[in-house]
């Protein structure tokens, strides 16, 4: 893995530079908020139901509020709405501070849903905007570059927050996320370049949500490779919900604490900061190259949680969520690089909204049953029946989109 290409982009190119430094620093207060609140909504109810529900806010919540982003991200100007989204979302993160006693851990819940709109609007915008910050031969890795910030930051958030929240208490963990907003805004607002084309309404017309909606998916049907990289990240979701027992694992399996989320959960963002580069440099970036990477990943995500609940000690436990998440990593970056190279910037918006929304619903329905099954079953069984089913859409994935590879790219109708 060369970081040569790398760093040479972040030099030559300071407003990318600029994106992707907002892009760390909005992630590593969110995964410190993370899992100082996982830890608290398990220590003031001890249920791993209410625990998950963190989860399943942050990403119904984003779900939810989807449509409307697309539209705005395609509408309106990207800088502005980015930075817009940022600033609404710092008092909203101090509302964590109110947040003592069981009685008002809605309050919490309340800020979570909240968080989660605010990102619904950036991080689809981020990565419509993306295509125009750098070249076309810059793209693939920009992409891996903003791909892997995500688990940058979770493997150093989620490992510092746990530590703060541990050492320095829970308040400061919730006042990082909401400064972590402050600078994301500031970088944003030094960048420059237009983040979209000139817009053409006879092209891509940008009408209601339920219009919204329906161009995306419109778009999707044109081509089998386009609905295939679409629904790669919803079918990966399928079993995602197994990432809500890494707190029970870390907490009482294996009886660590808020320290003990903090390594599992850093081991999942370390594993998808090396997922990315290792796909790229494997697998390579064409059509092709983008298809036998995500059908790799399905398999090193259900064969390493497949192995997870049978290590002795958390360090090992920490190894197998690693390997799964490089997976996981690898198949969130290359998807979006294969939408954003098939996806018109007039419509990019949509089809990404489209992409996050139906990915976060499945992994909020995910994640609910897995803290349920927590509650009614072993934890150890609970991770082996996600992982079944990670098994059982990789497979039904791959048997859609593999035929790319024989045919090329193929409308939906010549199924």
């Amino acid at each position: 893995m060369r970081s040569s290409p790398y760093l040479s982009l972040l030099r030559r190119n300071p407003e990318f530079a600029r994106l992707y430094a907002a892009q760390l620093a909005s992630f590593a207060g969110d995964w410190f908020a993370t899992v100082a609140l996982l830890g608290l909504a398990l220590q003031l109810t001890g249920s791993s139901a209410v625990a998950s529900l963190v989860l399943v806010l942050q990403t119904g919540g984003f779900a939810a509020a989807s449509p409307i982003a697309g539209l705005l991200a395609d509408r309106f100007d990207r800088r502005r709405l980015m930075v817009a989204a940022d600033l609404a979302r710092i008092p909203v993160a101090l509302a964590f501070l109110l947040a003592r006693e069981p009685e008002t851990l809605w309050i919490a819940f309340a800020a979570v849903l909240l968080l989660a709109v605010g990102a619904a609007v950036f991080e689809p915008t981020s990565s419509a905007s993306l295509p125009n910050l750098v070249s076309d031969e810059d793209l693939p890795t920009a992409n891996v570059l903003i791909g892997s910030a995500w688990g940058t930051m979770l493997a150093v958030g989620a490992a510092l927050g746990g530590i703060v929240a541990a050492t320095l208490g829970r308040d400061a963990a919730f006042v990082v996320n909401a400064l972590s907003f402050a600078v994301s805004a500031w970088l944003i607002l030094g960048i420059r370049q237009p983040l979209q084309e000139p817009r053409d309404p006879a092209a891509h017309p940008v009408g209601g949500v339920r219009g919204g909606i329906a161009a995306a998916i419109g778009f999707a049907r044109t081509s089998r490779i386009v609905a295939a990289f679409v629904l790669s990240k919803t079918s990966f979701g399928v079993g995602t919900g197994v990432v809500a027992l890494l707190a029970v694992f870390g907490s009482e399996v294996f009886g660590a604490g808020d320290a003990g989320i903090g390594i599992l959960f850093a081991a999942r963002g370390l594993g998808a900061l090396v997922g990315p580069f290792v796909a790229r440099s494997v697998m390579g970036t064409d059509d092709a190259g983008l298809i036998r990477g995500i059908a790799a990943s399905f398999v090193a995500a259900a064969g390493c949680y497949a192995l997870f609940p049978l290590a002795p000690q958390i360090w090992i436990a920490a190894i197998f969520v690693f390997g799964a998440h490089c997976g996981g990593g690898a198949q969130w970056a290359l998807s979006s690089l294969g939408i954003q190279r098939s996806t018109p910037d007039g419509i990019r918006g949509r089809v990404f909204s489209l992409d996050y929304g139906l990915v976060t619903m499945t992994i909020a329905v995910s994640t609910l049953i897995a803290g349920l099954l927590a509650d009614l079953v072993p934890a150890r069984i609970a991770v082996w029946t996600m992982a079944g089913l990670i098994v059982a859409a990789g497979v039904g994935w791959i048997a859609f989109a593999w035929p790319v590879l024989a045919r090329g790219r193929a409308t939906l109708e010549d199924r």
